[in-house]
């Protein structure tokens, strides 16, 4: 189970945006789009940043709503963890925990690619314990 079984079932699509993009407009994406980050990217589409619900809560409890008008470039968590779409479930799983994170950007050739949560990589597992369960009582059905 890879990192392209979620993509190719959820689809490419990612919601981005760039460095300039003021705090309150990435705000107003996230809550329209009912998603958690949104990653940061230049005009060549090369990951520059990611921009988390708790990114957001840090900028105001730190700078008030006067944080809302600064761009998001001053919010964003800029040493971002992707992974690759030959990346296992298990791998992601270990990146997220480790780096206590939910969303997991997809890079292919430098550029942004799609992107896997915790609730994708979940999901899927859930599926394969699922599937490995019913192959073993169809196992012992019929031995």
């Amino acid at each position: 189970m890879t990192v392209k079984l979620i993509l190719e079932r959820k689809g490419y699509d990612v919601f981005s945006t760039t460095p300039e993009t003021t705090l309150g407009d990435a705000i107003t994406i996230l809550a329209k789009h009912k998603i958690g980050a949104i990653v940061v990217c230049d005009g060549n589409n090369a990951i520059k940043g990611i921009l988390s619900e708790r990114d957001v809560v840090r900028q105001i409890a730190a700078q008030g709503a006067d944080a809302l008008w600064k761009p998001i470039s001053e919010s964003m968590t800029m040493k971002v963890k992707v992974c690759s779409e030959k990346h296992t479930i298990n791998q992601v799983m270990e990146i997220m925990t480790q780096g206590r994170f939910r969303h997991l950007p997809v890079e292919k050739d430098g550029r942004l690619h799609g992107i896997v949560s915790i609730g994708d990589v979940v999901k899927l597992r859930i599926e394969e314990v699922e599937r490995e369960s019913e192959e073993i009582r169809s196992y012992i059905a019929t031995a």
